[in-house]
C-alpha cells in the first residue's frame, strides 16, 4: 500500500475555501482505481493546518491521481491559499494487510467484531 501523508497550513482566510475545495476532490478520489483511503484531517489546535491520508494500492495508482481533472482542479484552486508550501511525505502502508492478502482494504483484522 502506498500511503501519503500530505501537510498543509492555509491563510486563515481561506481555511472554508480550502475544505470545500478539498471535500470534492476527496469524494472524487475515492472513486479511482486504486484508491484505498482518502481522508481530509484537521488539526484542533490550529484550524490553518491540514494532512490529508492519501492511500493507493501502489505507486502507479498514487500518480494517475495526480493527472485526475480533480486533482488538477484542486491543485490550481488551493495554490494561492497556502501559508507555505504543502509537504507530502511518503509511507508504506503495514496495517491493515492489502486487500489481495484476503482482507478488504482498510479493514483491519478482527474489525467490526
Amino acid at each position: 500500500m502506498h500511503v501519503t501523508l500530505v501537510h498543509i497550513h492555509v491563510k486563515p482566510e481561506h481555511v472554508a475555501d480550502l475544505v470545500a475545495a478539498s471535500l470534492e476532490n476527496a469524494r472524487a478520489a475515492v472513486d479511482e482505481p486504486g484508491n484505498l483511503r482518502f481522508d481530509l484531517l484537521q488539526s484542533r489546535e490550529d484550524p490553518t493546518r491540514f494532512v490529508f491520508y492519501e492511500a493507493y494500492r501502489d505507486e502507479a495508482a498514487a500518480q494517475a491521481h495526480k493527472t485526475t481533472p480533480h486533482y488538477l482542479r484542486w491543485r490550481d484552486a488551493v495554490a494561492d491559499w497556502m501559508a507555505e508550501p504543502r509537504v507530502g511525505v511518503g509511507y508504506d502502508g503495514l496495517l491493515p494487510p492489502r486487500a489481495e492478502a484476503g482482507t478488504e482494504a482498510g479493514t483491519a483484522p478482527g474489525a467490526g467484531r
